[in-house]
């Protein structure tokens, strides 16, 4: 009777799996893993079952009463459970997810339980359960191989309990080194694959990821994309009842074109690298690409130029300096401007020299912003000189009200300095300027002593916009009432344009403070 009973109160390989399904399987599975009185065979066979077992209430309760039973042996119990826990959970890994059926969708992938056991005894560090060198070597190498082998759905599967993209910052750059070759014209997480290199890859990775990218972003580009793609919008157009001219169906495959080429230009901008930085700049330079490419091109090239390649700096002053669209120029000039002062300010003061004015506007802008006070009297040196002709209105309102913005010393002692007559045109009404944007009432007695200068302002005409003329009341009895008089002198520069400037601002200032309530006023709570 006593061999009967022992017989029957036995655990066995039969039990542990049948516990998988049971309602107090984990409790039973997590006794067998705790206790010295079965034999190691059993008790990794529990852990396994643990890692098996069907979610609970949505929840992967299996592991984490792994990971707890683990935790709350001892070192001499756990350690010989894992040396051979580790490579069943490897062999797990390596076996190839389950294929789909025709018209059916994939089944169920039950690598992910063992993945997700894997990723918490690496992870867990109260105590830190996997001691072995080698074994946790073995393991991190499976989860780099499991991730990879089917890394987009994988990547995409909402079931796991940790993301792929947190298992691979965890396992670091090793992680991410084959993703290049999975970055592809098919791919669909590109830009999330681009992260995971950006954030966590080596310089190799980097820059064969970059490579990979720039492929792609061709792809997007070429005649072989609107070969494909042609068939594939007029099939979906007529699935969804779609009807269009041939015109209009062409806008819409420009459209789509540009929707993937920003997404691939995305990517790049993210990986940076020499071959994204050679294909932006290309891209940029191409007088016949639509202007909006040129753009997100140079949009891409955010703090990506080296300002000790010369070939890069040549590059992009070639095409802040050329016919491009102004938008074109505009972004140009914005990248310039991410690049060291020393490095870069004589070639934009040599774009000064251009009888373009918004061109040189544009250059000027990004020096001042560059600049601090000590640095006024090299820019009005840069300015034109003698007559300035072709000096416009609109930039010495520019560069005056940018000198607001200097830092590291006394602006309006050195605005004062361009004010005498001796000064050039162009410098001279740029720091009067100073006062049409910046001034106060009280800066008038400033400029009284010049109302009726009779030195020349510059002259403009190669546009309206680049003209020196001011809106001034036709009567002195009807204010609101204006017409626009060219401005010949400095004198007429400081009358009609800078003091009624300072007027008005300061009229609308307490205009809008009469508007206000004082504080702490019921008007000012409604």
């Amino acid at each position: 009777m006593l061999a009967v009973g022992t017989s029957a109160c036995r655990v066995g390989e039969d039990d542990v799996h049948r516990w998988e399904s049971t309602e107090h399987g984990p409790d039973k599975l997590v006794a067998v893993v705790k206790a010295p009185k079965y034999d190691n065979g059993l008790r990794v066979e529990a852990t396994l079952s643990l890692i098996r077992m069907k979610p609970r209430g949505g929840r992967q309760v299996g592991v984490a009463r792994l990971v707890e039973a683990l935790a709350e042996i001892t070192p001499e119990q756990r350690n010989p459970i894992l040396a051979n826990l580790v490579p069943a959970i490897i062999t797990e890994l390596k076996k190839p997810a389950p294929a789909a059926q025709a018209g059916q969708p994939a089944p169920p992938d039950p690598s992910f339980a063992f993945k997700d056991a894997a990723y918490a005894i690496l992870t867990y560090d109260k105590p830190v359960l996997l001691t072995d060198d080698g074994l946790k070597g073995q393991l991190k190498q499976a989860l780099i191989e499991w991730a990879l082998a089917d890394f987009e759905r994988r990547l995409e599967n909402r079931t796991q309990t940790s993301g792929m993209e947190q298992l691979l910052r965890y396992l670091g750059p090793d992680s991410v080194v084959g993703l290049p070759k999975l970055m592809t014209r098919d791919s669909r997480n590109l830009d999330k694959m681009a992260g995971l290199v950006a954030d966590i890859g080596d310089d190799k990775t980097k820059e064969a990821a970059s490579a990979a990218l720039v492929e792609v972003a061709k792809y997007d580009i070429s005649d072989e994309w609107v070969k494909v793609k042609t068939p594939q919008l007029e099939a979906a157009n007529k699935a969804s009842a779609i009807t269009t001219t041939a015109d209009g169906f062409k806008a819409q495959l420009s459209s789509y074109q540009d929707e993937e080429l920003l997404r691939a230009l995305g990517s790049l901008k993210r990986v940076g690298g020499r071959p994204a930085v050679d294909f932006c700049l290309d891209l940029a330079s191409d007088t016949k690409a639509p202007a909006n490419r040129r753009i997100a091109a140079l949009a891409a090239l955010e703090l990506r130029l080296d300002s000790k390649n010369e070939s890069d700096v040549k590059r992009i002053f070639d095409i802040a300096m050329s016919d491009a669209p102004p938008e074109v120029l505009d972004v140009a000039f914005v990248r310039i401007g991410e690049m060291p002062r020393k490095d870069v300010v004589g070639k934009l003061y040599d774009a000064f020299k251009t009888d373009k004015w918004k061109v040189r506007r544009l250059a000027a802008k990004i020096v001042l912003r560059m600049s601090e006070v000590k640095d006024m009297d090299e820019f009005m040196s840069k300015l034109p000189e003698k007559d300035a002709k072709g000096f416009a209105m609109g930039e010495a309102i520019t560069y005056g009200a940018s000198f607001a913005d200097l830092k590291g010393g006394d602006v309006q002692a050195e605005v004062k300095k361009f004010l005498v007559d001796t000064t050039a045109p162009a410098a001279r009404t740029t720091a009067v300027s100073y006062y049409l944007v910046n001034g106060k009432p009280g800066d008038i007695e400033l400029l009284k002593p010049y109302e009726n200068d009779k030195s020349p302002v510059p002259v403009c005409e190669t546009d309206d916009e680049c003209k020196w003329a001011c809106y001034v009341p036709k009567d002195p009895a009807k204010p609101d009432d204006k017409e626009l008089k060219p401005v010949k002198t400095f004198g007429d520069y400081i009358q009609m344009c800078v003091e009624p400037s300072i007027i008005d601002r300061a009229e609308q200032a307490k205009k809008a403070a009469a508007a206000t309530p004082p504080k702490g006023t019921e008007g000012e709570k409604k």
